[in-house]
């Protein structure tokens, strides 16, 4: 008779609709987002008032607007997550994402309604904002609290696998429809329909969400978090170092974000005189790697440790930013090692950020910690990010951008440098 232990004996296996579950809610966000920020210019003259610029000027200050409500809802769900749990949580920011994609889905027009269309337009994205803000910090709770220490880096790379499968599906969708549509017909009403895919995504993921277990690390200490008073000055004055750590990676991550995802797109094809269709194949190239290196990252810090990996991950980026940004212009190669380097380096960050926020704070202040000071410095360095590129830009200076990144790279190097290795260790 045997004596071998089960956890020897039997291999461990993944909770594959548990992590799809957490994850669906991410995807369903920056779906959503992004496929606001691809559909403004259709959309734009049917819900805002006013001739040329005005109308898309408007579209674009509510996407900035609804970024700035993101440490709000950090804030309001990541301390609801604390008092709750991460899996009620977690069904309001979907309910939120879901209510906000459909409402703008079916938004009258101005012509039909006035002022009205742009009012409910704007309270739509503020609640899908503050969905954002909340699904961050309590889906990555939720994911590193039901992991096995040894694993919870490939637990954790489950949230950005979403992430990357829906700015790959909303991408595609974008060139279906521009393929298949005409622009007369997008304008009218083809603009309605990824938003309203959206909203049948988030059902999707509320049915999904609704048979997940609470987590034991929630059910153990929601006692603690609701004998806390003034949490939020709690995180500053009793983990001020956590608080300084999570701002000083979570600037880098963002300029990563903001670089490859957003901001390379107009620099090439404006300032490089790179082929749309080139561009727009290179990141869905780099998209897919993005999506497919996230476990294997993720298993690689379970093995060698969180610490090694952000350190290259900042490094390279310090190092490689600048020379990268000399390969943009005609021609795919360049823009393939560009979007490629660029996202496959970032991935060693992504694949384990849920791990890294969370094990940062204690479970009482988990879904606030993150939630709170994580999307705050995204508001601030992500949202203000266009406005220095195009500032920039406007100055003939577009190319400092990449200096900028380098900067924040080289402060994320010396804030990852004062982190303990947490591999394989219990969340506090």
């Amino acid at each position: 008779m045997s004596s071998t232990p089960a956890s020897v004996s039997t291999p461990h296996r993944l909770p594959v609709r548990t992590l799809v579950a957490a994850s669906i809610g991410n995807a369903v966000e920056w779906y959503d987002w992004t496929i606001y920020a691809t559909f403004s210019i259709f959309f734009a003259a049917q819900i805002f008032p006013g001739d040329g610029a005005g109308p898309i000027i408007s579209a674009l200050a509510t996407y900035a607007l609804a970024f700035f409500f993101r440490p709000l809802g950090g804030m309001l769900l990541g301390r609801f997550a604390d008092l709750r749990g991460r899996r009620t949580a977690m069904m309001v920011t979907i309910l939120l994402m879901a209510g906000g994609s459909f409402v703008i889905g079916i938004l009258p027009t101005f012509a039909l309604v006035g002022w009205l269309a742009p009012i409910l337009l704007i309270l739509a994205r503020i609640a899908q904002g503050m969905s954002l803000g909340g699904e961050v910090s309590n889906a990555s709770a939720y994911l590193a609290e039901i992991a096995p220490a040894e694993r919870r880096g490939r637990y954790s790379a489950f949230f950005y696998i979403s992430t990357g499968a829906a700015v790959l599906v909303a991408s595609l969708l974008g060139a279906l429809l521009t393929a298949v549509l005409s622009d007369d017909q997008l304008t009218s009403w083809g603009w309605r329909i990824p938003f309203i895919v959206g909203g049948v995504l988030g059902i999707i993921g509320v049915w999904m969400r609704r048979t997940i277990p609470e987590t034991e690390q929630f059910e153990d200490n929601k006692d603690k978090a609701r004998a806390l008073r003034n949490p939020l000055l709690t995180t500053l004055r009793e983990h001020p170092k956590a608080v300084g750590q999570l701002i000083g990676f979570t600037l880098l991550s963002t300029l990563c974000y903001y670089t490859f995802f957003s901001a390379l797109t107009p620099f090439a094809t404006g300032s490089r005189g790179a082929d749309p269709n080139d561009v727009f194949v290179a990141l869905s190239v780099a998209t897919a790697l993005f999506v497919l290196l996230q476990y294997p990252m993720g298993a690689v810090s379970d093995r060698f440790g969180r610490r090694p990996q952000l350190l290259v991950w900042s490094a390279a980026t310090a190092v490689l930013i600048v020379p990268l940004s000399t390969l943009i212009g005609p021609g795919i190669g360049g823009l393939l090692v560009v979007f490629c380097v660029g996202l496959g380096l970032y991935t060693m960050m992504t694949s384990i950020a849920p791990a890294i926020m969370s094990e940062l704070f204690p479970t009482e202040l988990r879904g606030l910690g993150i939630g709170a000071w994580y999307n705050l410095t995204v508001a601030v360095f992500g949202g203000t990010a266009p406005l220095v590129i195009q500032l920039l830009g406007g100055a003939g200076l577009a190319e400092a951008f990449f200096w900028y990144v380098a900067a924040g790279a080289a402060v994320a190097f010396l804030t990852i440098l004062t982190l303990p290795e947490t591999r394989a260790s219990a969340l506090r």
